[in-house]
C-alpha cells in the first residue's frame, strides 16, 4: 500500500521530492528496505511522537514546505495534492493549508501543507502528546498563533470513507483498484464508478472515524 501512496503522491506536478517518514522501530525496517529499493528518500524517527519526526525529516532534508500526506490514504490524488499547495502558496506568508479541518473530501485524499518555520514553532511549543503524534493539532486548534486556510470542495463527499483502517476499508480500496486495474486513476473517475455501484460505499461506512 506504501508504494500505490508513493506513486501516487509522485505524479504531484508542484512536489519536488517524496520523503517517506517512517520508524526507528525494527518492525519498520521492511520500510527502509523497500525505499533502498526503489530509492525513496527515508527518514527513520520517534514511534509514537511524529511531530518530532516530521520536524526533524524536515530539518535534515532542509524542507521549507511540508506536504503531509499519510500511508493509509492508497487512493490520494496528485490533482488534490496540487490544488491544496496552490491554495498555500497564493495566500503567501501563511502557515497552513489543509482539507481536513473543515472536511469536503472523501476522507482518505487528505493532504496538509505547512510551512517549516510552524512545524518547528509546533515542536517547540507543543506539549500534548497526543497532539505531537497527530503532528498538526496544535497548529490548527491555534488561528491566533498561526495563518491558516481550509480547501474546500463545491459538493460534500466528507460522508465516503477512502483511507484504509480496517479490513473493511481494505475491502472497498481493492475493489476500486480491481477496477481499474492501474493506480493512474483520479479520484473523479473513483466517484463516477460508485455511481455505478453504490453497494461499495456501504462496505465500510459503519466505521467510526476516531476523535482526536
Amino acid at each position: 500500500m506504501l508504494k500505490r501512496v508513493v506513486n501516487r503522491t509522485a505524479r504531484s506536478a508542484i512536489l519536488h521530492d517524496v520523503i517517506v517518514a517512517t520508524t526507528i522501530e525494527q518492525e519498520d525496517e521492511t520500510i527502509v528496505e523497500l525505499c533502498k529499493k526503489h530509492g525513496w528518500p527515508c527518514f527513520c524517527g520517534s514511534i509514537n511522537d511524529v511531530l518530532d519526526r516530521y520536524y526533524k525529516a524536515a530539518r535534515d532534508y532542509r524542507v521549507d514546505v511540508i506536504v503531509r500526506i499519510t500511508s493509509d490514504c492508497p487512493l490520494i490524488d496528485p490533482c488534490i495534492i496540487d490544488l491544496v499547495i496552490s491554495k498555500f502558496l497564493e495566500k503567501n506568508p501563511l502557515d497552513y493549508a489543509s482539507n481536513t479541518v473543515q472536511r469536503s473530501f472523501p476522507r482518505g485524499l487528505d493532504v496538509e501543507v505547512v510551512s517549516f518555520e510552524a512545524l518547528e514553532r509546533a515542536w517547540h511549543e507543543d506539549c500534548n502528546p497526543l497532539w505531537r503524534e497527530h503532528v498538526t493539532p496544535y497548529i490548527y486548534l491555534h488561528p491566533e498563533k498561526f495563518a491558516l486556510t481550509a480547501v474546500v470542495n463545491n459538493k460534500d463527499y466528507s460522508y465516503m470513507r477512502w483511507t484504509v483502517d480496517t479490513p473493511e476499508d481494505l475491502d472497498f480500496v481493492r475493489r476500486v483498484y480491481d477496477h481499474f486495474g492501474h493506480d493512474n486513476f483520479s479520484w473523479k473517475e473513483v466517484l463516477a464508478v460508485l455511481d455505478e455501484h453504490q453497494d461499495w460505499l456501504a462496505i465500510n461506512s459503519h466505521i467510526q472515524q476516531k476523535v482526536i
